[in-house]
């Protein structure tokens, strides 16, 4: 058996540890493997598929960012290139494929195997941990503790100055970075999509803690924010292939910071952490979780089970439907988010 292997949308910590573990795992079963460079655009040239062997994969389970590259190719926008996707995993005899990625990549595995019988298995990650089915997926762990990591250091500084920091950190459509990083964090604050919330009511609260003799905070903001009273504008032509407007034009973590300094007077810092949250070796939890999906799905792949993702509930690996995977967001828990709000 021939099975083809790539990575998909925004890289994070773990996509080395999932490759690595689909090769030794098919290398078990006495099948091969072939690489797909930079996702599903690597299924549109035919000079990006090549050979992975166990050799090729030695020494990359702490390694951050993919050995395959990655693109946010979405072939469905155009019925040709789906031909030629498919086209091409018959030229290079491929018996199935492993899409690993977040909703957007996972979409594209998903109608391959709904509208086409393809027999392909998804592995989820995505720093957002938005995916359904799963607890968590493939780096956010990372992500999370970088998070957690600058909050600790933000810390200091906003004290020394007395300032209010605003941080802003990734999520689009889930708040999962800000609420679980800025709970682990210490934040005093935390803003998310799921959660709309005036930068009035932020104002309010940090002049409480003023008044209470707390003379420095730090507020957390997921660039997915909804602040009614704040005005954003992400420009014209910005979305990427699947329709996502570009959030990095959003600026909602400066906009935030003006205001709060406008209405209240505190002295306020911005610090985005964007990429950073991507960057960098995954922690040993991202690195067994990478590893645990990895083998599960050339395990599908064995046993005939297409259209299926593996999940992590719990403390095991379950299958999951592509289909249920990606209908919608999985949003934030809000009693993890009124949890956090105990300690502002």
């Amino acid at each position: 058996m021939r099975i083809g292997v790539l990575t998909g949308g925004g890289d994070c910590a773990g996509l080395n540890a999932a490759i690595r573990a689909v090769v030794r795992r098919t290398d078990y079963y006495g099948h091969e493997v072939l690489g797909i460079r930079n996702g599903w655009a690597g299924l549109l040239d035919n000079e990006r598929i090549e050979p992975l062997t166990v050799r090729e994969v030695s020494g990359i389970l702490p390694l951050g960012g993919t050995i395959l590259g990655t693109s946010r190719t979405n072939p469905f926008k155009n019925p040709d290139h789906v031909r030629q996707v498919l086209a091409n995993l018959e030229r290079h005899g491929l018996d199935a494929l492993i899409a690993i990625g977040g909703d957007d990549t996972l979409g594209v595995a998903a109608k391959l195997y709904d509208e086409h019988n393809s027999r392909v298995v998804g592995i989820p990650k995505t720093m957002d941990n938005d995916v359904n089915g799963t607890d968590y997926t493939i780096g956010f762990n990372t992500a999370v503790s970088i998070v957690a990591d600058a909050l600790d250091k933000l810390h200091t500084t906003a004290s020394s100055h007395h300032r209010v920091l605003v941080v802003e950190v990734m999520g689009r459509e889930a708040g999962w970075v800000a609420v679980i990083g800025g709970l682990a964090g210490g934040a005093d604050f935390i803003l998310i999509p799921e959660r709309p919330c005036k930068i009035e009511v932020v104002c309010k609260h940090l002049e409480r803690r003023r008044q209470m003799g707390k003379d420095f905070s730090i507020i957390v903001v997921a660039e997915g924010a909804i602040v009614p009273d704040i005005t954003t504008s992400a420009g014209p032509g910005t979305t990427d292939a699947f329709g996502h407007v570009r959030l990095d034009r959003r600026n909602i973590g400066e906009l935030v910071g003006r205001e709060i300094e406008r209405r209240t007077g505190f002295e306020t810092r911005v610090t985005v952490l964007g990429h950073l949250q991507r960057g960098g070796p995954p922690t040993l939890f991202d690195r067994v979780l990478a590893t645990r999906f990895g083998v599960a799905a050339v395990d599908y792949i064995q046993e005939g089970r297409y259209g299926y993702m593996p999940g992590l509930r719990g403390t095991e690996i379950v299958p999951c439907k592509l289909c249920d995977a990606v209908k919608v967001n999985r949003t934030v828990d809000l009693a993890l988010y009124e949890l956090a709000q105990l300690f502002y």
